[in-house]
C-alpha cells in the first residue's frame, strides 16, 4: 500500500508502527473497583464512545469493531452513540459523564459544540479522547491523544491522485456542512490539485439528495471530469450519477469498504484515501485501558496517525479479504 505518512512529520506525527506493536503487546485491564471479569487481567474498565455518525454510515461500523476488539482484550464495557448533530453530541457526551465511565472517546467534527462538556468530563477527572476529526482542536480540548490521519495531508494527497487519474475540473462533495475535517480534505486537495476543485455541498443523511446534487452538477457542466467523495457510501452514488449522466467523469474517494474495494477492482472508482478505521478504534480503546493501567499516553500527547495510504486497482486486492469481514 503506498503511504504518504512521512509528509506529516511537520504537524507532529506519531510514529504509527510503533504505536501498533504496543497496542498488540498490551492485554488485560485496570481502573474501578471490579464489577465483572470477563477476560484480561483486572477490573472492568467502562468506557463510552460518542461520535457524529449519520446512520447508515459503513465507515463507523468498522471504527466500532475495532474499538470492540480491544474492549474484548482489555476486559472493557464498550458503550457506543452517535448523532451528527453537534449539540446533540454533547448531551451524549453528558450522559457518557453522568454515568460516571472510565474514559470517553469522541469525534470532534464540530469542536465548538463540544467545548463545554468536555470540560465538565475534565472537571469529573474522566479521560478523554479523540479520534478521526479535530485533531487540530484535540489537546486544547482537553484530549489526552488523538488517532486520525491529518486531514489536510490525506486531502492533499487526494489532489496528486486527481491529477494523476486525468481529471482537470472536478467536484469535491461534502456531506456535512460544518465538518471541520471534511473541509479541511477539500483545502488540502485543492493545493496539490492543478486543475479546478469546486466544494459541491450535499445532505449526507439524504442519499437519493446526494444523487439528485451529484447528477444535477454533472448534466449542467460536461467539462467535469472528475469527482472527490469524502466517504465510500457516497463513491457509489456518484458512480451511479456518472452513469446515469453518460459523464466520462472518473471517482476518487475517501474510506473503504466491502463494496468500494471491489468498485476499485473494476475500475468504476479510481482510487481511496485509507484512513484505517478499525485501528481508531482499537488504539482509542487500548489508550484508554493503558492510561488507567500504567499511565500511558501513545504518542507522548501528539497525533497518533492512522492514514492516509492510497488504495488503488494495483493494490486492493491486498486488502479485498478483511474488507469482506468488515474490518478494512
Amino acid at each position: 500500500m503506498r503511504g504518504v505518512f512521512a509528509r506529516g512529520s511537520s504537524k507532529g506525527l506519531a510514529v504509527l508502527a510503533a504505536s501498533v506493536l504496543v497496542l498488540s503487546a498490551c492485554s488485560g485491564s485496570g481502573g474501578k473497583e471490579a464489577e465483572e471479569d470477563t477476560g484480561g487481567s483486572g477490573p472492568r474498565l467502562e468506557i463510552a464512545m460518542v461520535t457524529h455518525s449519520a446512520p447508515g454510515d459503513t465507515f463507523w461500523d468498522i471504527v466500532q469493531k475495532g474499538a470492540q476488539a480491544a474492549a474484548d482484550k482489555d476486559n472493557v464495557e464498550f458503550l457506543y452513540s452517535a448523532d451528527p448533530d453537534g449539540g446533540k453530541q454533547a448531551q451524549l457526551v453528558q450522559a457518557a459523564i453522568d454515568k460516571k465511565v472510565d474514559g470517553i472517546i469522541v469525534t470532534l467534527a464540530k469542536p465548538d459544540a463540544m467545548k463545554d462538556v468536555l470540560a465538565r468530563a475534565a472537571a469529573a477527572d474522566i479521560p478523554v479522547v479523540s479520534i478521526n476529526s479535530g485533531q487540530e482542536e484535540s489537546a486544547e480540548l482537553g484530549a489526552i491523544a488523538h488517532f486520525g490521519q491529518d486531514e489536510s495531508i490525506a486531502g492533499e494527497a487526494a489532489g496528486t491522485e486527481l491529477g494523476k487519474i486525468g481529471a482537470s475540473k472536478a467536484l469535491c462533495v461534502v456531506h456535512e456542512q460544518g465538518n471541520v475535517g471534511l473541509e479541511a480534505r477539500c483545502d488540502g486537495a485543492r493545493k496539490t490539485f492543478d486543475g479546478d476543485l469546486e466544494n459541491l455541498f450535499v445532505q449526507g443523511a439524504n442519499m437519493p439528495d446526494v444523487k439528485s446534487s451529484i447528477t444535477a452538477k454533472l448534466q449542467s457542466d460536461k467539462s467535469i471530469d472528475g469527482v472527490l467523495t469524502l466517504g465510500a457510501p457516497f463513491a457509489a452514488t456518484a458512480v451511479d450519477s456518472v452513469e446515469e449522466t453518460g459523464s466520462e467523469a472518473k471517482i476518487g474517494t475517501f474510506d473503504l469498504n466491502k463494496d468500494l474495494i471491489a468498485s476499485i477492482k473494476s475500475g468504476a472508482i479510481e482510487f481511496a484515501v485509507d484512513q484505517q478505521p478499525y485501528l481508531q478504534g482499537y488504539g482509542a480503546v487500548d489508550q484508554l485501558w493503558l492510561l488507567k493501567n500504567n499511565g500511558n499516553v501513545l504518542g507522548g500527547g501528539r497525533p497518533v496517525l492512522t492514514g492516509p495510504a492510497i488504495v488503488t486497482k494495483d493494490n486492493a486486492a491486498e486488502l479485498e479479504a478483511f474488507a469482506d469481514r468488515g474490518t478494512r
